[in-house]
């Protein structure tokens, strides 16, 4: 339903000419600088549509959060940043704090606090194990795929990790 929305909208626009589109590419340059694509007044959130041509951005450092489930995913994202570079965020962080891909989310705090993007990421990760293209990994984002992860698997420790922490406490 929202398509056909859009799809009539941008007959609309089409339709008053020269001005009519003018005003809408001004409209939009003036409320987002974006430069990734598709951008944030579409329904496809902002990513990049190749791969990335210079140095990523450094994910942050996974020791720096207490929870294990945001530690496991911030370290999966440092492997496959080039791919999260490609991928869209569907919380929609390119609207609210101007993100232009998924891999942004784990530049800054984001990452940790929604779990769109931790799905998002760990879906990410497991295709591109999977030998998936990130052609391919976009589309099952836009696809809604992600929805299914399960992050539950990410929350604790190894139990060669707990065990110490287990003993201490009967001892």
């Amino acid at each position: 339903m929202k398509q056909a929305a859009w799809l009539v909208a941008m007959v609309l626009v089409a339709g008053f000419g020269g001005f009519g589109v003018g005003f809408a590419h001004g409209q939009n340059a003036a409320s987002s600088s974006q430069t990734a694509a598709p951008g944030p007044d579409s329904e496809t959130p902002a990513y990049h549509a190749s791969a990335p041509t210079g140095p990523l951005p450094a994910t942050l450092d996974p020791k720096q959060f207490p929870d294990m489930r945001t530690q496991r995913i911030y370290a999966l994202a440092a492997k496959v940043k080039p791919v999260l570079y490609q991928q869209p965020c569907y919380c929609r962080c390119d609207r609210e704090v101007g993100h232009k891909s998924l891999l942004d989310c784990f530049g800054d705090m984001h990452g940790s606090i929604c779990d769109v993007c931790k799905k998002e990421a760990v879906y990410t990760y497991q295709q591109t194990k999977l030998g998936k293209s990130p052609e391919q990994i976009r589309a099952g984002i836009m696809d809604g795929k992600w929805k299914q992860v399960d992050l539950t698997k990410y929350d604790s420790a190894s139990a060669a990790a707990t065990a110490p922490a287990t003993k201490k406490t009967t001892d």
